[in-house]
């Protein structure tokens, strides 16, 4: 490869720490890419970092509704057994099923986002984007990470409150 300067090319070279040369990123091959210390390039991870955010929200989103969705059908359908004793239920236990399947849907959504997350943020941060990532030596942690976790326990409790029939 060529130092910058000697090839007409996109290609953006990341500099050594002592200000010489490009530097093959660890763990990727030569050609695949070069980060360059610019404002440009700052707010281009910025904007990444934020793109993580809101797929952590849209994850933590869905898992609340399954969650959310799963433990009212159980009640609603509790409520109308108990109302209407008389009738005959076709599938009485349909309802519960269904319910400990979105619940641990929910369950599942909120750990697979959180690890793609987490996953994601140590890539940004490794060696090759610290240039650009900002100020700080160690990644920002979001509470978003803390209320995903929240979400995931909660759901935990409320598959265990349905199977158990504690609700």
């Amino acid at each position: 490869m060529k130092p910058p300067g000697e090839e007409k090319s996109n290609t953006v070279y990341r500099i050594n720490a002592d200000g010489k040369g490009p530097r093959n990123p660890s763990g990727t091959h030569p050609e695949r890419f070069y980060v360059q210390p610019t404002v440009n390039e700052h707010f281009a991870w910025l904007r990444t970092r934020f793109a993580l955010e809101r797929s952590l929200m849209a994850g933590m989103h869905t898992s609340t509704i399954l969650i959310a969705f799963g433990f009212t059908i159980v009640q609603v359908f509790e409520r109308l057994q108990d109302e209407t004793p008389d009738k005959a239920v076709l599938l009485p236990y349909a309802p519960r099923g269904f319910a400990l399947a979105l619940i641990g849907a929910g369950v599942l959504a909120a750990v697979v986002a959180l690890i793609q997350y987490r996953h994601l943020i140590r890539y940004m941060w490794c060696e090759e984007f610290r240039a650009i990532a900002g100020m700080r030596e160690k990644p920002y942690n979001s509470p978003l990470a803390a209320m995903t976790i929240l979400i995931a326990v909660i759901g935990v409790f409320a598959f265990g409150s349905v199977l158990f029939r504690l609700s």
